[in-house]
């Protein structure tokens, strides 16, 4: 990868930061708020490429040459229906409780943009979960921070460590940034 290229992450996800980090580029935090909204019409799996799409629209104007900014946005899918980030305790106990014995599709849709051309594309991982109880669901509600993560969990907390059975595809994709296919992507870019 070319060394005169600036990563500019547009997310003030602590989580995504830190996979970004962990490939040794340097990077700039930029952010301007973006209202997440979607068309009713566009398929669930659609959602979080059409998203990391939209985070990027108010940033473009501030790229200079040489950065490559890059968006994202992470969905959870369960019977066809996106999980957004719950609205509070009580959406994210009943998300939860949904995502128990059962299974779902974690979405990061990932855009790179830079004064040239712009790239988008999404990757999928299935998430299995055991039967979680009422109590375990109300305990990780309570003592972590759900309410800023599509699904209302966290793969790497608690409730991944002790629901999570099996997964198929990218841990990190879970996490909330698919990074090898990240890092493929900015090769090419």
């Amino acid at each position: 990868m070319r060394n005169n290229i600036k990563i500019i992450i547009g997310s003030k996800s602590p989580r995504r930061q830190q996979l970004i980090s962990g490939l040794g580029l340097d990077f700039e935090v930029r952010t301007k708020e973006v209202e997440e909204i979607y068309p009713e019409d566009l398929p669930a799996h659609e959602v979080a490429e059409f998203l990391s799409k939209l985070k990027s629209a108010p940033l473009l104007d501030t790229l200079k040459e040489g950065e490559v900014l890059l968006t994202s946005d992470t969905t959870v899918i369960i019977n066809n229906t996106v999980l957004g980030k719950p609205k509070d305790l009580e959406e994210a106990k009943a998300m939860i409780a949904s995502l128990s014995n059962n299974d779902h599709e974690v979405v990061t849709g990932v855009c790179l943009s830079s004064k040239e051309k712009q790239v988008s594309f999404c990757v999928s991982t299935r998430v299995f979960f055991n039967a979680l109880s009422q109590e375990e669901i109300d305990y990780y509600v309570e003592k972590f921070q759900p309410l800023d993560k599509a699904g209302a969990y966290g793969i790497q907390e608690w409730i991944g460590q002790i629901g999570v059975q099996k997964i198929e595809g990218s841990y990190y994709n879970v996490v909330g940034l698919p990074i090898a296919r990240v890092w493929a992507e900015l090769k090419n870019f």
